[in-house]
């Protein structure tokens, strides 16, 4: 199934970078580009692909090779897993990356503006790029075109689907600007090419990601879209878990958005998610980041890469390299060899969420198997290697030994291998959706109010993902230390333990930014390692719960309005 896929990211890099050109290069005097790329099946699942690749690859010729997808931008920087770190993960009590470049500092801090982070207008840049290929895609995917290209009884059966996905992606896209830059512009297959997008309020553009997911699943009537029922499609192409998946996670963000609690809804599409059984959980947490993880149940929507045909410095090439140094090669198989950057690291408030004894790493126990919970994933063992990231001076430094490592991705099999595609680039794919966020998303409303749920099945809810952690239960296997539950009383199950339980779960799994601001600790009441470009941390302002909408963009359209602080 993997190969499948790799086999349509090849046919993206054949493809013009810029969808309107598909529209207006011609490759002679009577041909547009688009009716030699929608000449072909294979041309459309082409541009699908490139919907999907927008997600995961940085540009034309693979492996940071030029002809990057955004103009002016640093190819490696700017693709969007590794975008999606700095705006998610830099800014929150989990990592520090002492680095200056690209407005990284500013976003460490917290204290960027509209126009002095490029990653913040990458971020906005690629998320809008990712929607005019859905749209570009939505446009050409018709039955009167297909029909038109003598394509539909080769096509037709399929592409309702198709068609699903493309919009499955942009409501995406969609929920992820309500979340990051809130109130923005709307544009779908139906604008202009001359049109100047109009601002949407941040309860409108909720609304249409929302009523797109429900569409296109069949939860409401009205659209021949659908997706493929769960575990119908082919790997890496989503189907109606994701988009259960994705209602959940609006909804419970929906109180922080729009100012409405949507806490049952929640509780009702993350049990759907759980209930369908057609993503359980991963029998081991490591397992779910490593190199063949293409084989874990667990994953609901992933991000391909691969060393040799999905190639790419950012998405989990970035998690891997930039979480290792060279030395570390020597005390476990990190699947990169010496080629690690070494400019990641945790912090102290991700090292002290975990058990003080779960956290060291010892050299003749490279996996943890004799941690309690396996998730206490450190590197703690490089000569003079401390838990604080700061040096002797109390300033910030970029020494890797000035904080641990944080080691849950290896470029590396289940057996301890190297992946066949090396160690140039990662084989890991990066799970976007999957099931154990569901199982604390389920809790979590139950306990912010959910009417269809008890606090019995929160906790049985906060338990299985803790059963897991500490492999005990029905998770216990040979070799593996299962002495200790990990199960939690009804009297320890509080909103706070379980924003520490996703922290332990999802860190650096791209949630922890808007999981901060959903529980108010994001800005003030709470600190973190040079939060305000204080050691200790000191609180921001509020209005750096939103990003601002980048400079650039504000000068090519004069109608938008800048969100309140910037």
């Amino acid at each position: 199934m993997k190969k499948y896929i790799y086999a349509l990211f090849l046919s993206v890099l054949c493809l013009t970078s810029c969808t309107g050109d598909l529209d207006t290069m011609p490759l002679d005097d009577n041909q547009l580009v688009s009716e030699q790329v929608y000449a072909t099946s294979d041309g459309y699942m082409g541009v699908l692909a490139k919907c999907y690749g927008s997600l995961v690859l940085t540009g034309q010729k693979g492996g940071d090779g030029g002809d990057g997808d955004l103009e002016g931008a640093n190819e490696g920087y700017s693709g969007y897993v590794r975008l999606m770190f700095y705006l998610e993960e830099l800014n929150t009590d989990n990592f520090i990356m002492p680095s200056s470049s690209n407005g990284l500092r500013k976003c460490l801090n917290l204290q960027w503006s509209a126009s002095n982070a490029s990653v913040i207008t990458w971020t906005y840049q690629r998320l809008y790029m990712s929607i005019a290929y859905c749209d570009e895609f939505l446009r050409e995917c018709t039955e009167a075109k297909l029909r038109s290209r003598g394509l539909w009884d080769a096509m037709g059966s399929e592409c309702p689907a198709y068609r699903a996905e493309a919009r499955f992606i942009r409501a995406y896209c969609y929920a992820t600007l309500c979340d990051l830059f809130g109130p923005v512009p709307f544009v779908d297959e139906n604008t202009g090419v001359k049109d100047i997008p109009v601002q949407m309020t941040r309860q409108q553009i909720f609304d249409y990601a929302e009523s797109e997911l429900k569409l296109i699943s069949g939860e409401t009537s009205g659209s021949t879209d659908l997706l493929k029922d769960p575990g119908a499609n082919v790997y890496a192409r989503v189907d109606k878990v994701a988009a259960w998946f994705l209602l959940a996670r609006m909804y419970l963000n929906s109180a922080t958005w729009t100012g409405v609690n949507h806490y049952n809804d929640c509780l009702t599409y993350a049990k759907k998610v759980i209930d369908c059984g057609k993503y359980p959980l991963a029998s081991d947490y490591r397992h779910i980041f490593l190199a063949d993880n293409n084989t874990c149940s667990e994953i609901i929507w992933p991000l391909v890469q691969d060393g040799l045909k999905a190639q790419s410095s950012a998405g989990t090439n970035f998690y891997v390299k930039a979480f290792v140094n060279g030395p570390m090669d020597a005390l476990y198989t990190t699947g990169v060899g010496a080629k690690g950057w070494g400019n990641v690291r945790a912090k102290t408030t991700l090292v002290d969420a975990f058990n003080e004894s779960d956290v060291p790493f010892s050299t003749s126990d490279t996996w943890g198997n004799a941690k309690h919970d396996k998730r206490a994933q450190f590197m703690t063992a490089l000569p003079n290697q401390t838990k604080n990231t700061w040096d002797s001076k109390e300033a910030m430094t970029g020494t890797f030994t000035c904080g641990y490592g944080y080691i849950k991705w290896r470029n590396v099999t289940k057996d301890n291998q190297l992946s066949p595609s090396g160690i140039t680039y990662s084989s890991i794919d990066f799970p976007m959706f999957r099931t154990g966020d569901a199982y604390l998303m389920a809790a979590e409303a139950i306990l912010r109010g959910a009417t269809g749920g008890s606090r019995a099945q929160a906790l049985a809810y906060v338990n299985e993902i803790r059963e897991r952690a500490y492999m005990s239960g029905k998770y216990a296997v040979s070799g593996v230390d299962s002495s200790v539950s990990g199960d939690i009383t009804d009297s320890q199950l509080t909103l706070d333990f379980i924003l520490s339980e996703r922290q332990r779960e999802l860190a650096s799994e791209i949630t922890r930014r808007t999981d901060l601001i959903r529980f108010g600790k994001f800005t003030t009441g709470y600190n973190w390692d040079w939060k305000n470009a204080v050691r200790l941390g000191s609180d921001v302002d509020d209005h750096f719960k939103l990003f601002p909408i980048p400079e650039s963009e504000m000068t090519n359209n004069p109608n938008l309005v800048q969100n309140p602080g910037y």
